[in-house]
């Protein structure tokens, strides 16, 4: 039976589901988590790899003699040095749609929150302050209705268009940025250009992949040409946005507010300047962390080692 190596299997399985279909295709090595130092040692002996966020670098493929397949167990392949595992005749592979449904669930509860401020109201009555209103109702910020606003969303793939849907149900205007107008045309939505998206928009939702001609785009030049009322929402790749240029127009009120769920650094150092900005609130990278999307995930994962077992492997990236 081949070895096969999970290096970081925690933020996929916390506890909550089981490893028994990789299991049952070989000899399973399971790590929470491997520092990249780590990563040849503990994959020595191993045919599969299986990795989530540690990387396996080129230099670290040289080291594994006996490696013929690596897993990523995400949609997001930028963790392999897919030229060096190329050169060797393996093949990546990754997970992609698993977690559409979930990341365009968490984009509306980011949006929802911006425009009500629902924890901020629980924990006022939490605090006592409508047991000691002289009003049956009040409220700490300005409330907003998505009825009649403009939902603009850059990058219209599964996810976009998921989240598009849901702005329709709510009654909004969708307009959209994307690569491919023709092949993704959906009712409803109006495809534009990028200066008319962040021009118009009451809200702008990124969901478009990182890559090295889009990384930083949303930046102080950009920011500057949105509504003073507009929301920033980013549940896809944190270096998409120059953290201090988006820092900077929250402070001076170019903008009226941010939803993050992604940063350029994970963990983000206490430094970084968007953790204290005003009008921010930021999650910690959970949009694709459903029990149902990591179900899937895990089943995709294992999938995929079995076509490779099989002869005929599916979803390779390389």
């Amino acid at each position: 039976m081949k070895n096969i190596v999970v290096l970081d299997g925690h933020t996929l399985n916390p506890g909550d589901l089981d490893w028994s279909g990789l299991q049952a295709l070989g000899n399973v090595t399971l790590y929470d988590r491997t520092p990249e130092k780590e990563v040849a040692a503990r994959s020595k002996d191993a045919h599969i790899i299986l990795t989530n966020k540690a990387i396996v670098s080129g230099e670290t493929i040289q080291q594994l003699p006996q490696l013929e397949y690596i897993g990523v167990t995400a949609t997001g392949f930028n963790i392999v040095d897919i030229q060096a595992a190329r050169s060797r005749h393996i093949p990546v592979t990754n997970v992609p749609a698993y977690s559409t449904t979930s990341v365009a669930q968490l984009t509306f509860a980011l949006i929802l929150e911006l425009c009500h401020h629902t924890g901020l109201h629980a924990a006022s009555v939490r605090a006592g302050e409508w047991s000691s209103s002289i009003d049956f109702s009040y409220w700490k910020t300005p409330l907003t209705e998505l009825a009649g606003n403009t939902l603009g969303i850059v990058g219209l793939g599964q996810i976009g268009q998921a989240v598009a849907r849901i702005a329709l149900a709510f009654g909004m205007k969708v307009i959209a940025h994307h690569k491919h107008p023709d092949r993704d045309a959906m009712p409803g939505v109006t495809f534009v250009d990028l200066a008319t998206c962040f021009r118009e928009a009451d809200i702008i939702s990124l969901h478009c992949p990182l890559n090295p001609a889009n990384k930083e785009f949303v930046n102080a030049a950009l920011l500057a040409t949105m509504k003073k009322n507009a929301f920033l929402v980013n549940t896809s790749r944190g270096p998409l946005i120059r953290e201090a240029d988006l820092a900077e127009a929250l402070e001076n009120g170019i903008i009226a507010g941010a939803a993050l769920d992604v940063l350029s650094t994970e963990p983000p150092p206490a430094g970084n300047p968007l953790i204290t900005a005003p009008n921010t609130i930021i999650t910690p990278h959970i949009a694709w962390a459903t029990q149902a999307a990591r179900k899937r995930l895990m089943h995709t994962s294992v999938e995929n080692v079995k076509a490779f077992l099989e002869g005929n492997p599916k979803n390779i990236i390389n």
